[in-house]
């Protein structure tokens, strides 16, 4: 997992649900950690675009709601800054869910667009996508 260069702005905080963009079997996700986030104490932890969740399965397959399982954000709503200087957003929250820790997908296909800073840090989201702005 790469460093980002951008500025990402952490806008999802614990509890945030977020939609699954794959067809792994999940539909919603309810953020319940982020990896490798520090903060002081009694601050809630946030996640941004590209950061590891472990995620709770609220709504999906049978076999895969109440699990808890490893997931990036694809795209967020609040605008970030890329290095260039332009803003980007998208109009929902999504995340991909993962097999494991190193950033295999589970699921075969994307729905919608992800972020180009997701192809930088997790190579193996990218090669799945259909389309990277």
């Amino acid at each position: 997992m790469k460093a980002l260069k951008s500025k990402i702005t952490r806008s999802l905080p614990i509890q945030a649900r977020v939609v699954a963009c794959d067809n792994s079997g999940a539909k919603i996700l309810k953020i319940v950690a982020v990896k490798g986030h520090k903060t002081v104490r009694g601050r809630v932890p946030s996640a941004g675009l590209g950061d590891l969740v472990m995620a709770s399965v609220k709504v999906g397959k049978l076999e895969m709601r109440k699990t808890v399982v490893p997931a990036v954000i694809v795209r967020q709503a609040k605008e970030f800054r890329r290095p260039d200087g332009t803003r980007v957003q998208f109009e929902d929250n999504a995340a991909v869910v993962l097999k494991d820790d190193k950033g295999n997908p589970k699921g075969t296909i994307f729905k919608g667009p992800i972020a180009k800073e997701i192809s930088e840090r997790w190579p193996a989201v990218a090669k799945v996508a259909s389309m990277v702005l």
